[in-house]
């Protein structure tokens, strides 16, 4: 089972000093928390994606090749890549990119977001969010997999004898995960495709995440992709951690009260109470998450959300530190147990070049810029 962090990349106010860090300084901190993920262990970094304040990842491919180059083992990933208001052209050729540079750690979850004037930005209408996340991952797929497109959609300008490039590594392209938190219709989608499923929940009870793998689960046997216990499954999460669980208490307290996610509304107590976040001692955040299969069953991936609510970059490193060193290693031998020899674990690029007999070489071609035909040259 895959453990790992994802950031949001808020730019937030630290309550208990009043200093806000600048753009500069949360960047750079994305870099850190990620070569920190890997130090102690961890198995992915995720980024979000926005586009507006006070959020910095607007770019999640340059972030996660420049951190590509700074670790050797670490699966990159995303939060959300914005499926709706993003080209379908663009993302195939810039995680293809991404791909090649990291040597294949690499995988996406696909969404569309949770910040509503995002689509008029970008010239989309909110009311089509669906509509556009069906049709350009669809696009997409075929983007990555066929290596000339003729294409043509409600949502975009068609396509003629378009060929993606780079080619996808290896001939096989990036593993993905549909995330959502309450949409049917984004369950339905991973299910058809086979693909994961990514509920990223830190708002609701552990209830609705069930009902929604469940769906997830079902629709995928349903399209023949194996029995519902094989499907792959993610989830989101959030803590926060000391040796004595009053002093995480007290010390988490003044984040959460502001937090511009949460904060001004349920009590720290009824929130931990009522979702997945959980503030104590490691063996609480053990306990909390290693019950997380009786109500999904046995999955593949868990990442927390850290670095959040104005906490100081210190502290979010202290608490990778706790996550690697202390919580995670015992996690993996709580869900190890019992675990079906037949349920599969999270797809990595080898895994998948495995299963597609091999790598694909990738023919090269000189293209006719008029006439779109195509000869093939020596690679």
């Amino acid at each position: 089972m895959q453990f790992g962090i994802f950031s949001v990349g808020d730019v937030t106010l630290d309550p208990t000093t009043g200093r806000i860090p600048s753009e500069h300084e949360r960047i750079k901190a994305l870099v850190a928390i990620a070569r920190k993920a890997e130090d102690v262990g961890l198995d992915v970094f995720a980024t979000g994606e926005h586009h507006n304040p006070p959020f910095v990842p607007s770019s999640p491919t340059t972030l996660l090749g420049y951190i590509a180059a700074a670790t050797q083992r670490l699966i990159l990933s995303t939060a959300t890549t914005l499926i709706t208001t993003n080209d379908p052209v663009k993302i195939a050729e810039d995680y293809a990119m991404l791909q090649h540079l990291a040597d294949g750690r690499v995988d996406l979850i696909m969404g569309r977001g949770n910040t509503g004037p995002v689509y008029p930005w970008f010239g989309k209408d909110i009311r089509q969010g669906v509509a556009l996340a069906v049709e350009n991952y669809d696009l997409l797929r075929r983007l990555w997999r066929e290596d000339v497109v003729d294409w043509q959609g409600k949502f975009r300008t068609p396509l003629q004898s378009f060929t993606s490039t780079p080619r996808p590594l290896d001939g096989v392209p990036p593993f993905v995960w549909h995330g959502s938190i309450r949409t049917p219709e984004i369950a339905e989608q991973a299910a058809y495709y086979g693909d994961g499923f990514f509920h990223n929940n830190i708002f609701w009870p552990i209830t609705h995440t069930k009902q929604m793998v469940q769906l997830y689960r079902q629709r995928f046997e349903h399209y023949g992709h194996g029995r519902a216990e094989q499907a792959i499954v993610g989830l989101g999460g959030q803590f926060f951690a000391r040796k004595n669980s009053q002093d995480a208490v007290r010390e988490f307290r003044p984040y959460f009260d502001v937090a511009p996610v949460y904060g001004h509304g349920p009590s720290l107590e009824d929130f931990t109470a009522q979702t997945p976040l959980t503030v104590g001692s490691p063996q609480q955040v053990i306990e909390r998450y290693a019950s997380m299969r009786e109500h999904v069953g046995h999955y593949q991936r868990q990442l927390f959300l850290i670095d959040h609510a104005g906490l100081p970059l210190e502290v979010v490193l202290e608490q990778i530190e706790i996550l690697g060193t202390e919580i995670v290693p015992v996690l993996r031998k709580e869900m190890a147990a019992g675990r079906p020899a037949d349920v599969p674990e999270a797809p990595t690029h080898a895994s998948l070049v495995a299963a597609a007999g091999g790598p694909r070489d990738v023919t090269v071609y000189s293209i006719d810029g008029v006439t779109g035909r195509r000869a093939e040259v020596d690679a």
